[in-house]
């Protein structure tokens, strides 16, 4: 339901575009690991990879599943809750092995947050935490690494510019892009898990951020 919802509201916001690596695929049982600018590029990733034929799980906050009507529907989709500095954080790690396990496709965010920024501007992603290196060792699953841009033009900054940008989109319609790339295997590089995860992820972005003319790419 959500990845249809995300692909029903997204063209409501913004001009959503989408490139793949001549290698990409979207194979069941991959780790999807996403560049996280904003609140509203879940949305996004989620429109781009319904069109391209994917409904992933989706590793996030816990804190969502408190909100009215999204939570029950996270909950009944099978979602999974992260719980950061509780002991119920490893549940997570968990719960996606256990989707991998069962075909399914994982999408997760291996910043572990948004970036701390109040203008709308792209940025290369932040470092990645352990857990999708983690992930890899336990399952041994593709990672395909995808670049979002554009999802700060919707909403990004202070609360008060975020509801502001959210009711603005559908007026602006600002462009959005998102990039597949090919799958990783990376079940033989023990401590480097996470530095190629990175670096492949930040291409992708790299190549969503340079369609839409962002400076922070175009200068790399």
């Amino acid at each position: 339901m959500l990845s249809r919802l995300a692909d029903v509201l997204v063209p409501a916001v913004g001009r959503l575009t989408i490139t793949t690596d001549a290698g990409a695929g979207l194979v069941p049982g991959s780790i999807i690991a996403a560049n996280h600018t904003s609140l509203a590029d879940p949305a996004v990733v989620l429109a781009a990879l319904h069109r391209l034929g994917a409904r992933p799980v989706v590793m996030a906050a816990a804190g969502l599943w408190r909100v009215p009507v999204l939570g029950r529907a996270l909950a009944r989709e099978g979602h999974i809750p992260v719980w950061r500095g509780d002991r119920r954080a490893a549940d997570a790690l968990n719960g996606a092995v256990e989707a991998l396990e069962r075909g399914q496709l994982v999408l997760i965010y291996a910043e572990g947050g948004l970036p701390r920024r109040t203008d709308a501007a792209e940025a290369a992603p932040h470092a990645f935490r352990s857990g999708l290196s983690r992930l890899v060792q336990r399952t041994g699953a593709p990672v395909v690494p995808v670049g979002q841009a554009g999802a700060r033009r919707v909403t990004s900054g202070s609360k008060s510019k975020q509801l502001a940008g959210l009711f603005t989109a559908p007026l602006r319609r600002p462009r959005l892009h998102v990039h597949v790339g090919e799958p990783l295997d990376l079940t033989a590089d023990g401590a480097a898990r996470t530095e190629r995860a990175h670096a492949a992820v930040t291409a992708a972005w790299r190549t969503a951020a340079a369609r839409l003319g962002e400076p922070a790419a175009l200068a790399v």
